[in-house]
């Protein structure tokens, strides 16, 4: 059962904890990750990309020339594909990009992830994150103190107003709450501070 430290605001350590082995000790799947990134990146598509077919694009009502007897080839629009400023044949019209994957997979995405933050050592747990007014200069404290200098997900049990807005001016500092939470975002981030509570219910969802 691996067990981590846990650290106050101040960066000192308080503890230790265990996690459970079956969400933060598996060996990762690097195939679910790949598919679980995909996934996420695929369902953040708008898909609003449109060209103008021939029908649409301004002007060529009119026949160019008549059909036979002038030595170019026959014509019935100047907006065909073929003329400049023409319509676009086969161009991209509005779509919709998003996919699902198998709960199961998902799951077992998620605990890769979890896991593969456990063996790098890169994931740190919070004893508490309480703050009683909004100040970026103490996130950065808080980040600084725990040796999180780089791209940081910071994941909570419940949702800190404080916290959030603190936090959000900090480039590379991201916050999830446990329900919100995702496999892109934990591998995008170098450090994953996770608060105590949250760790319970993140065994308590995915155990």
């Amino acid at each position: 059962m691996p067990t981590v430290s846990v650290y106050d605001i101040t960066g000192k350590e308080t503890g230790t904890i265990e996690l459970n082995e079956e969400i933060f000790g598996i060996k990762p799947n690097a195939t679910v990750l790949h598919s679980a990134v995909v996934n996420y990146l695929a369902n953040q598509r708008q898909g609003n990309q449109s060209t103008l077919t021939r029908a649409e694009v301004r002007g060529g009502g009119k026949k160019p020339w008549r059909q036979k007897g002038t030595g170019h080839a026959r014509q019935g629009s100047i907006r065909a594909p073929q003329w400049t400023h023409g319509g676009i044949a086969l161009g991209p019209k509005p779509r919709s990009y998003r996919f699902t994957l198998p709960k199961k997979v998902r799951r077992l995405a998620m605990k890769s992830a979890l896991s593969s933050k456990v063996a790098s050592e890169d994931m740190i747990v919070l004893d508490a994150l309480e703050m009683t007014e909004i100040k970026t200069k103490t996130i950065v404290n808080i980040l600084d103190a725990l040796g999180a200098d780089r791209k940081v997900l910071m994941v909570m049990p419940e949702k800190n107003d404080m916290v959030v807005k603190s936090a959000r001016n900090i480039t590379g500092v991201k916050t999830a709450l446990v329900n919100t939470l995702n496999v892109y975002d934990i591998l995008n981030a170098d450090k994953l501070i996770v608060v105590k509570d949250a760790v319970t219910k993140i065994e308590e969802v995915y155990k």
